[in-house]
């Protein structure tokens, strides 16, 4: 990240930051807003200076604006999907690069394109409180959102009703869609990218219980504060902020609790 007064960026400028080795592909990109990045792949560690500092994507989302988080996660998207697809998975061919984001095989003609794993992030309500989940497997003591990963053959709303029933046995309807984000993550053996579509949801009563054979462990409604300092990651805490807006909207305009999908 380029350092500029007491905020970051993405560099910018004519030249990279650090010198290229010769034959390093370097890659166009192009963002939903536009932007045009340059990026290429190193193994080397990159020693902070004056001028710029190396952090990982997901420590990133502190410090970057939203429009150049979205830049970094497509960025990283590309250059692991170009590692990890060197080589035709049907016949063993190398591949070559014919689109920013298309590589085919020239010897059987098969196409290979980056892969977006669709999810859904939901809030949900009942009058003045917050359902949050706890599960297992999460490293620490806080609490998340509902969420979940569509399903083949599944809409949007229909993933978004299951995941609630499955994590947490709430009845819920939705009332409004809030929005769309996109971040990538890793896995032991992956790089994972996630387009993230975020829900307002309102529940039938306060009823919740966890369902521990998805590896749940708590569930239950917090005010608007406590769910807040509950939450983990920014990015959760942001859509928080902005799903509580949109209710306070509703609320103001005599819309919220109409079980209406805006």
């Amino acid at each position: 990240m380029e350092k500029n007064d007491n905020a970051f960026s993405i560099p910018t400028g004519k030249n990279a930051p650090v010198t290229t080795s010769e034959g390093i592909t370097v890659h166009t990109i192009t963002t939903t807003t536009g932007m045009v990045c340059k990026a290429f792949y190193t193994d080397s560690p990159i020693a902070e200076t004056p001028e710029y500092v190396q952090i990982g994507l997901r420590a990133s989302y502190d410090y970057l604006s939203p429009e150049h988080y979205q830049a970094a996660g497509k960025v990283h998207e590309i250059l692991y999907w170009d590692r990890s697809n060197r080589f035709c998975p049907t016949c063993g061919t190398p591949l070559v690069q014919k689109e920013p984001i298309m590589k085919k095989c020239p010897n059987c003609g098969r196409e290979i394109y980056p892969v977006i794993s669709t999810a859904i992030l939901v809030l949900v309500r009942k009058e003045d409180s917050l359902l949050l989940v706890h599960a297992r497997n999460f490293k620490g003591t806080f609490n998340s959102l509902v969420a979940g990963f569509l399903e083949t053959g599944e809409t949007l709303e229909e993933c978004v009703a299951r995941e609630v029933k499955e994590e947490t046995n709430v009845a819920a309807s939705i009332i409004k869609y809030v929005g769309k984000s996109q971040y990538t993550f890793n896995t032991p053996n992956d790089t994972v990218v996630k387009d993230v579509h975020w829900y307002l949801m309102m529940a039938d009563s306060y009823h919740s219980k966890p369902q521990r054979e998805e590896y749940f462990v708590d569930s239950g409604y917090y005010k608007y504060h406590e769910a807040y300092h509950l939450l983990k990651f920014s990015n959760e805490k942001q859509i928080l902020e902005k799903a509580y807006s949109e209710y306070l909207d509703l609320k103001k305009s005599n819309l919220w609790g109409s079980h209406k999908y805006f």
